[in-house]
């Protein structure tokens, strides 16, 4: 049984939040609170297994009281919002550094035509990722570990680089994600000489704030993905809501309606295999922490025809789902942390460790 505590100061929200959890018979809600302060005390008597928080409340927003709950009595927290203003979405990305797991929309109404979609995702976003191990919050010490991973493996990869260059990174993650590709990008120096393009699975009207976020605090530019935009060095591209993103033989996006791959649209393999069609060996990809299987078969592909292929290792994720299934697969060549992950690519761009 999971025990769920919800939190959202909306009377309304919060009994279709009830009603619905309450259909399911693995989930017991153990109880309510109208703003952060209460959540922050009921978080300590109660126990639970996971918090559903809403983002924005009276005297204490879902941003503080993630502070609070995973500085000092930590539990696996899904962010709620119904709000897609840039600036309001902002704030979501700030509660998943502070620990958040994973945030998704509200839970519309019957009517609605997503609604099936919402309460199926809020559905697995709890029974998944209540299950994750959390920890308090401090500041992070870096890790010794990951460089001397780099190190072991640097061999390998100068052998490679001899034969072809890096001029493409493709990116993939899911559950997890926005703070792992924050801190990667973070890492990469100013002028970064070739193009990144990132698939993120992402809740609906998430991707704007995500995109502001993240350009803030890295050196790269930034920018959601067009139609026919030309790939230009040191540009990160995203996949827009519900459009796959590929590489077209002319060094520009293709976007594409076609069927969503493993219920994913955007689809990490639809990029993958497009980056490993074009470009081949000279291709790095990377499939980071996430829920199900996306992007494994199309990293599989991409090592097949010579790429570079990393995934994240099961230590930094926070669900090893894609990843796992891409060791499984064989299509990873390295399992690194996020850092280590930044090291070697920077050494696979540049030629030097």
């Amino acid at each position: 049984m999971i025990k769920v505590l919800i939190v959202d100061d909306s009377h309304t929200t919060m009994e279709y939040l009830k009603y619905l959890l309450d259909s399911d018979d693995d989930i017991m809600i153990v109880g309510i609170a109208e703003d952060g302060i209460e959540a922050v005390d009921l978080a300590n008597k109660k126990s639970p297994d996971l918090i559903l928080m809403d983002i924005n409340m009276p005297r204490m927003n879902g941003f503080q009281a993630t502070q609070i709950i995973m500085e000092n009595n930590p539990v696996p927290i899904i962010i709620m919002s119904s709000i897609h203003d840039t600036k309001e979405t902002e704030v979501v990305f700030k509660a998943m550094e502070s620990g958040a797991l994973n945030f998704v929309n509200k839970p519309r109404g019957i009517d609605h035509p997503d609604h099936e979609q919402d309460y199926e995702e809020l559905l697995q976003n709890v029974k998944i990722l209540s299950e994750v191990k959390v920890v308090r919050r401090r500041k992070s010490k870096p890790r010794a570990a990951g460089k001397s991973v780099l190190a072991q493996n640097s061999h390998g990869i100068k052998t490679m680089e001899r034969s072809k260059k890096i001029n493409m990174i493709v990116i993939g993650a899911s559950a997890g994600g926005p703070p792992v590709l924050q801190k990667i990008l973070s890492k990469l120096p100013e002028n970064f000489p070739v193009p990144i393009l990132v698939v993120q699975h992402i809740s609906k009207g998430f991707i704007d704030g995500l995109i502001k976020w993240i350009g803030a605090s890295i050196s790269c530019e930034v920018h959601l993905a067009d139609q026919g935009d030309k790939l230009l060095p040191g540009y990160v591209y995203f996949a827009p809501d519900d459009y796959h993103m590929g590489v077209g033989n002319s060094g520009r996006i293709i976007l594409s309606r076609a069927k969503p791959e493993r219920n994913s649209r955007p689809s990490i393999s639809f990029l993958f295999r497009s980056a490993a069609e074009q470009h081949g060996q000279a291709t790095a990809g990377i499939l980071l922490t996430g829920m199900g299987k996306d992007g494994a078969d199309g990293l599989k592909i991409l090592k097949d025809k010579g790429a570079v292929t990393i995934v994240q290792d099961k230590e930094s994720s926070m669900i090893h789902g894609m990843a796992g299934e891409a060791i499984n697969l064989k299509a990873a060549m390295y399992e690194l942390s996020p850092e280590s992950i930044a090291d070697m690519l920077i050494h696979l761009v540049y030629n030097k460790i």
